[in-house]
């Protein structure tokens, strides 16, 4: 038989994992926007450019 503790553990690590499932999803969908790795006015000549 398992003690208490263990059990009280393992049930509260599986509600925090399924809680707000759906709210967790969406935060990882829309977490880091999209952005332009050389943005407008960004120098040609800089070391780190890609090359042509």
């Amino acid at each position: 038989m398992v003690s208490n503790t263990q059990q009280f553990d393992r049930i509260r690590r599986r509600k925090k994992a399924t809680n707000g499932k759906a709210n967790k999803r969406v935060r990882r969908k829309f977490g880091t926007p999209k952005f332009p790795v050389h943005p407008e006015g960004y120098n040609a000549s800089a070391a780190d450019a890609k090359k042509a």
